[in-house]
């Protein structure tokens, strides 16, 4: 299989330190972070101790595959490692460090260009886990894979039967570019875009 080239793009993009949440009320914070920023931020990807958990949120209310299938763990602030909210055009980052100190921050795109931290990207999209899909609650689709039974809900409708070389489901992902000391342009941070089904039967 020939290897994608990937292009490099012009861009206008700042990235700002936000305060992380107080409490332990991590969807109640995600909602709020979409309502201060006024960014209509549409999905939601966290990685947990025990699993993944997607998301969507419309009109600022967080909807979590928990709510609409066993097959995804609950959003807890004990066994969160990392949250994004994103759409096209920004992305915030939850996440803890080593310390179990939490963090957080903010990418924009299409801001002044005075106000530029990075000025180039790289935009990929990497195919997820899923040939057969079963219909959820609230547009949510359960997406399983392979004899091991890989699963995971997303906040997606899709419809159909898959096999290994059609899997339907993309997470697009931006790479910002930055030179390093040496003067080498390398990739400094990513943030995803957007989920998206490419493919339906």
């Amino acid at each position: 299989m020939p290897r994608e080239v990937r292009t490099i793009k012009p861009c206008n993009a700042r990235l700002t330190s936000i305060a992380p949440p107080a409490d332990d009320d991590i969807k109640r914070w995600l909602e709020e972070q979409t309502a201060s920023h006024n960014l209509e931020f549409k999905w939601l990807l966290a990685h947990a101790d025990d699993g993944v958990i997607w998301g969507r949120i419309d009109d600022q209310t967080l909807q979590l595959s928990s709510e609409v299938s066993d097959i995804s763990p609950p959003l807890r602030s004990e066994t969160l490692q990392a949250a994004r909210i994103f759409r096209a055009s920004a992305e915030l980052l939850l996440w803890r460090d080593g310390d179990n100190a939490w963090h957080a921050r903010l990418i924009e795109d299409d801001v002044p260009t005075e106000d530029t931290t990075y000025q180039e990207v790289i935009d990929e999209h990497h195919i997820l886990w899923g040939t057969d899909a079963k219909a959820l609650a609230h547009d949510f689709t359960l997406m399983r894979d392979g004899v091991e039974g890989l699963a995971h809900a997303v906040p997606r409708s899709v419809k159909g039967t898959f096999d290994e070389r059609s899997r339907p489901l993309r997470l697009h992902v931006r790479h910002y570019l930055r030179k390093d000391d040496m003067g080498f342009v390398r990739i400094h941070t990513s943030r995803l875009v957007d989920l998206s089904v490419e493919k339906q039967p």
